[in-house]
């Protein structure tokens, strides 16, 4: 590689060497204290890979309009490779005074080759720069979440496999109301996820749109083959007007707004698992690896995973009301507000990619108390709008057999027994013989759940139909 008289060393040029590349209008240096103040390199150099493969696609249409020869394209490949070689086996420095990732690497590059590296940015702008490095990045980081997603959805159609026919309580209002499957409760589980990893895939669709070419926020006069770029670098299209490319970050927006849903259902799932571990409802058993002991009650077997996962939720959420306050007072175009945009966008990656994970290896192991599952239904009357709907069965009117139900459960409760225990008589109530024999069938959990025969129902048959179905979507 043909370099410059610079010294071929691991680190870019120095803030003194490099400041002419940004300050040329200005008559002082920049403040210290703004220098740190305005600098984002601690935070967006994780943009580090994205940036290199944007330079290296827009070298490449500068070679195409002429503007690069084969030998300054060459150079520059060469130069960026190495850079790359150097950020990943830390060997690179790093540099507040170069304020973000984009000068760092372009300082080092013009301290490797020379003059050839301060043609690269001919035609674009660090505002559409930073927008694609962006963009890149998120549609790397969404990609790992699907794939993450879609793992967390296999492990809970392989649980819900194993217990189709495992009675539990359903709930309202946190009460015993009607017998279900534990299977089908999972599968609720799945159609959630299932709509999540549908909104960040469709949100995938906006993210993969090339915003280089607009420059700063007009365009460029060198006319860029921005298909030809979009093309290189995997997007769908192009970002159709400039000043919207540059300066809008809706797509990380959207993001946010998927993550933060998606977290509140999975935070909907951990408050099941702490609550069905908890020695009061003794449903589930957690593998000992995914919990904690006490510093002081020796005792305990806490569901720090889930609980942590259930107070992450909060966090994403934070993220979500950070950008869309964010964005909502900048006029067109680019404004530096937008540097703020980084740091909530990765930790929503991050946490949304820690808490799949952590699920992803939680989920598999939760062993079902089938027993006690079984008991908690029974002590709910749970199977009282069984009794309901065999009455309309017998052509009583639903608000008059609703009435009927509500004494029997009443007299079951002063005896303290549950509903299968009352006699005839004691069902019907005084001057009424309309309940025989039959309904002590209909009172059976297995009989109520097994009534449930219909797409989308608790009847274990239906569950395995929709745990079929899912596999086949999946």
């Amino acid at each position: 590689m043909t370099k410059s008289n610079a010294d071929d060393n691991n680190n870019p040029a120095s803030a003194e060497d490099t400041g002419a590349l940004l300050r040329g209008r200005f008559s002082e240096a920049t403040d210290a204290f703004v220098e740190a103040f305005t600098a984002s390199v601690n935070f967006d150099k994780r943009l580090y890979a994205q940036d290199i493969q944007g330079s290296l696609a827009h070298a490449h249409m500068l070679n195409k309009l002429g503007i690069l020869n084969d030998h300054e394209l060459k150079q520059i490949s060469g130069g960026l490779q190495q850079i790359r070689q150097e950020i990943e086996t830390g060997k690179f420095s790093w540099q507040v005074p170069l304020e973000d990732v984009h000068m760092n690497i372009e300082s080092r590059l013009i301290a490797l080759i020379g003059d050839t590296g301060k043609k690269l940015h001919t035609g674009r702008s660090r505002n559409d720069q930073v927008a694609t490095d962006i963009r890149l990045y998120l549609r790397d980081a969404i990609d790992r979440l699907l794939q993450a997603e879609t793992e967390l959805l296999h492990a809970i159609i392989d649980l819900a496999e194993q217990h189709t026919q495992t009675i539990m309580p359903g709930f309202t209002h946190l009460q015993a109301a009607q017998p279900i499957t534990f299977g089908h409760h999972l599968m609720a589980w799945y159609e959630m996820l299932l709509r999540d990893r549908e909104r960040l895939s469709d949100c995938r669709k906006r993210v993969n749109k090339l915003p280089l070419g607009a420059a700063a926020l007009a365009g460029t006069p060198y006319k860029p083959d921005r298909a030809s770029v979009a093309a290189a670098l995997g997007f769908d299209g192009i970002c159709n007007n400039s000043l919207d490319a540059v300066s809008d970050r809706d797509f990380a927006i959207e993001f946010c707004a998927v993550a933060a849903l998606t977290m509140t259902h999975m935070s909907r799932w951990c408050e099941e698992l702490v609550l069905w571990s908890s020695q009061q409802f003794n449903f589930v058993e957690l593998p000992d690896r995914f919990c904690t002991g006490s510093s002081i009650m020796p005792q305990k077997k806490n569901p720090d995973v889930p609980e942590l996962i259930r107070g992450k939720t909060g966090r994403v959420n934070g993220h979500l009301m950070s950008l869309l306050t964010l964005m909502k007072s900048q006029p067109l175009a680019y404004n530096k507000d937008n540097q703020e945009d980084k740091e909530p966008l990765f930790d929503a990656v991050d946490t949304l990619q820690d808490c799949l994970t952590a699920l992803c290896g939680l989920v598999p192991n939760i062993q079902a108390n089938e027993d006690a599952m079984y008991q908690a239904t029974l002590q709910g009357f749970t199977t009282a709008t069984d009794l309901a709907d065999y009455l309309v069965g017998k052509n009583v009117p639903f608000r008059d057999a609703h009435e009927m139900v509500g004494q029997a459960v009443q007299r079951a409760v002063e005896q303290g027994k549950p509903l299968e225990a009352l006699s005839l008589q004691e069902l019907n109530g005084p001057g009424n013989n309309i309940i025989s024999e039959d309904v002590y069938q209909v009172l059976s959990l297995s009989g109520s759940v097994a009534a449930r025969d219909h797409a989308g129902g608790t009847a274990p048959a239906q569950v395995r139909a929709a745990i079929e179905q899912a596999r086949l979507n999946l």
